[in-house]
């Protein structure tokens, strides 16, 4: 039997991690400015808010930044999920979401120091 913590980390149908970052399948596409933009050290110019959505978010391929960690929306009650930027109710990372995910892994780890 799994544990939520398992489903989210990717022991689920889709063996999809949903925390970005972690494992070798977890969503490209996801819905944030930051992830999907490249930085300003590589474009070598600003991006205004015109441009971030035209060029930026509007384009297929996945995210150029990695925001390891962040944890999104997840699938629907049907256990579907889309990578796509635009479905922003499956791909978005949100403090609100990732805070007590990180509360609880930092439980875990302290149970497993204590197994050790």
């Amino acid at each position: 039997m799994y544990t939520q913590a398992d489903y989210i980390l990717g022991k689920n149908p889709r063996s999809l991690s949903y925390v970005i970052g972690y494992g070798n399948n977890y969503p490209a596409h996801i819905h944030h400015r930051g992830s999907s933009i490249a930085s300003i050290s590589v474009l070598q110019s600003a991006v205004g808010c015109v441009q971030g959505f035209e060029t930026w978010y509007k384009r297929s391929q996945a995210n150029p930044n990695v925001i390891y960690g962040a944890l999104v929306g997840g699938p629907n009650d049907k256990d579907e999920f889309s990578d796509d930027r635009f479905n922003y109710e499956q791909t978005e990372p949100t403090l609100s979401g990732t805070a007590p995910l990180i509360g609880l892994f930092a439980r875990l780890q302290s149970f497993w120091k204590l197994c050790r």
